[in-house]
């Protein structure tokens, strides 16, 4: 395992936050047909006109779980999102001069549904394609590979990630969406087959508008299906 160079880290406010102990989200959207990756360029420090994860330090009076919250909601405005925690990366050369302990968080949300705002403290907030990130600042580019392999595992035994379609879809759509994720192409009539056999989704009478090609079919989830599939799990192998 490889690191990249370390880079410094501004120290916290020794009456608010815990000096050594930072949080960093990884947040996954899908825009039609490409998973992509929210990151923010820093707008002051030692990391000032660099990319990274949105992150910052943990208060002395929240949890873990509550400081993700917060970070991701000062720095974008979104808010009340599910986050998910991935693990403690805890490499003593990932910041330089002091070690800084980070607990990485992951979640998936529809781009649609959000108007992202960067915060005063970054100069912008932007979606990356997944096959487009930059070097990121520190270890985050390590901690975007294992939240990316952790979410290839979890949506071949959960149906995770599916809330990044819009209500109505096609199939097409839901194989592109699996596609991004676990960076293989699927042959289309085997994933109809397996997909349909789940009955995960309701067929609606309905199909596309305002396309140029031949309009296809429109499904939605069914959501008493979708949460026993949810809370159970399912060997979805292609």
């Amino acid at each position: 395992m490889t690191f990249p160079s370390p880079r410094k880290l501004e120290k916290p406010d020794s009456n608010t936050a815990i000096d050594g102990i930072t949080i960093d989200c990884v947040i996954f959207g899908f825009n039609k047909a490409n998973l992509e990756i929210l990151l923010v360029q820093h707008a002051e420090g030692e990391s000032i006109g660099k990319w990274g994860l949105l992150g910052g330090y943990l208060k002395k009076e929240e949890s873990a779980d509550e400081a993700a919250q917060r970070i991701v909601y000062e720095l974008t405005t979104l808010d009340n999102i599910y986050l998910e925690q991935l693990k403690a990366f805890t490499n003593p050369n990932r910041v330089s001069e002091r070690r800084v302990v980070t607990i990485g968080y992951y979640t998936l949300v529809n781009r649609e549904d959000y108007n992202i705002k960067a915060s005063q403290t970054v100069i912008e907030a932007k979606w990356y394609k997944i096959n487009e990130i930059p070097d990121l600042i520190f270890d985050h580019n390590e901690i975007l590979d294992f939240s990316l392999l952790q979410l290839r595992n979890r949506v071949r035994q959960a149906p995770i990630g599916f809330n990044l379609l819009p209500e109505k879809f096609t199939l097409l759509q839901l194989m592109h969406l699996y596609e991004e994720i676990l960076g293989i192409e699927l042959d289309k009539s085997n994933f109809r087959r397996k997909i349909l056999h789940m009955k995960l989704l309701v067929a609606l009478d309905e199909k596309q508008q305002d396309v140029s090609h031949r309009a296809a079919k429109l499904y939605k989830f069914d959501p008493d299906i979708y949460k026993k599939l949810t809370e159970k799990g399912f060997n979805f192998e292609f």
